[in-house]
């Protein structure tokens, strides 16, 4: 999954009608602050689950189908996400649309995010006009998917058969963690000044620190899914193929009585709270 692009990639295709920009800021961002030309607004909160007690996970696929088609989606068209956040929240927004069946091969990640654009290109701030389609979500096969639930990261977790990735920060770790599970910040792997990956030789070094390797199975968790969603696509990106996905992360975890270590007895911090802030802030 080849899925990050750079800008000068995306520059010269936003002509291409083939090709679907999409901005998944908050509203108010897309239409005060200006967009990329052409990009349609679908915001996170939007294709996050509205069901009680299911935090951060799929929206139903229906509902996701009916989201793309108001955005002009055709199941064959390049798809390109962005934000402002460094790619987290467009990564969230890359992996629900693989996991509902758009082509791998034609999902991207804008690599470096609006206000890395902004920078040196043209922004927008009038709406496109968009046709709406008929999209199809065609939920991938379990076989096929790297969802894993409680009782598969429980089992897991016994066996100590794969290499549990915590990708929040150093202290969320520190106050309750899998069991087992080794803390990488999925920020590690970006560069504050493009606002996008690091270097491939620097990205490779960092997992190398930690110890992921293409060797071993990675189980991949946060708090809500989103953070794990841009480390997901950065190793399959570098062509890691045993990663595993766990939607339910923490929250679930914990939910369900799942054993944990740390500092305070398994209170972790909320991914969508204030504990998160520097995660979530947004420069322009």
């Amino acid at each position: 999954m080849d899925v990050f692009v750079g800008a000068d990639w995306l520059a010269s295709r936003l002509d291409d009608p083939g090709v679907r920009v999409v901005d998944v800021r908050d509203t108010w961002e897309y239409e005060g602050i200006g967009h990329l030309p052409g990009a349609a607004s679908v915001p996170f909160d939007r294709f996050r689950s509205a069901a009680e007690n299911a935090s951060g996970m799929l929206p139903a696929p229906d509902d996701w189908a009916d989201l793309l088609s108001a955005a002009g989606v055709e199941e064959t068209d390049h798809l390109v996400a962005y934000d402002d956040t460094h790619g987290v929240f467009a990564a969230r927004f890359v992996v629900t649309a693989y996991l509902y069946g758009h082509p791998p091969e034609r999902l991207h990640l804008l690599d470096g995010d609006y206000s890395a654009w902004a920078r040196e290109r043209p922004t927008a701030t009038e709406a496109p006009d968009v046709e709406a389609t008929a999209y199809e979500a065609a939920p991938l096969p379990e076989a096929e998917s790297p969802l894993v639930d409680y009782e598969t990261v429980l089992a897991t977790v016994e066996a100590g058969d794969a290499l549990i990735l915590d990708t929040r920060e150093p202290a969320e770790y520190a106050a309750s963690h899998l069991p087992g599970a080794v803390q990488l910040n999925w920020r590690d792997l970006v560069d504050e000044e493009t606002r996008g990956l690091l270097a491939r030789e620097r990205v490779e070094s960092v997992l190398a620190e930690r110890g992921v390797t293409r060797d071993r199975r990675v189980v991949l968790y946060c708090n809500t899914a989103r953070r794990i969603s841009h480390t997901y696509l950065v190793l399959r990106h570098l062509g890691y193929e045993d990663v595993a996905f766990y939607e339910g992360s923490l929250t679930e975890w914990e939910a369900r009585g799942g054993p944990v270590e740390g500092e305070t007895d398994g209170e972790s911090a909320n991914e969508d709270g204030t504990d998160d802030e520097s995660d979530d802030a947004r420069s322009t």
